[in-house]
């Protein structure tokens, strides 16, 4: 990962597996034409769900104080306050006939749902 010049530089927040980069990459290049492609990909926690948080990934555009990350082309951000609850975070993501899409690995949730998509700290 690089980072993007002219805004807020990231520390190594979050990373990627290469399977992970590949997909992102193809949704990024998937977006309609007709429309302005978004700025980049929000990896975010918001709160809900079972365990009381969960992962946000969206495309949107970048905000003041982000963070930004540079993954195969795509600007990644995240904000400082997600940044607390997903700092060592390895998003993976697993395809397939029994596979789940983005699977989050963080290290600072104490418990996560059985689905994987929400953890509490």
């Amino acid at each position: 990962m690089t980072e993007t010049a002219n805004k807020t530089a990231a520390p190594q927040i979050v990373d990627f597996t290469e399977i992970a980069i590949q997909e992102i990459r193809k949704l990024y290049d998937s977006q309609p034409e007709s429309g302005e492609k978004p700025q980049g990909l929000r990896v975010g926690v918001k709160g809900g769900g079972c365990s009381g948080m969960s992962y946000k990934l969206a495309f949107d555009e970048h905000k003041d104080n982000d963070y930004v990350l540079d993954i195969n082309g795509v600007p990644v951000y995240i904000d400082p306050k997600s940044a607390i609850y997903v700092k060592g975070m390895v998003v993976d993501y697993q395809g397939g006939l029994e596979g789940k899409g983005f699977v989050f690995q963080n290290p600072n949730a104490t418990s996560t749902c059985g689905c994987g998509e929400s953890f509490s700290v």
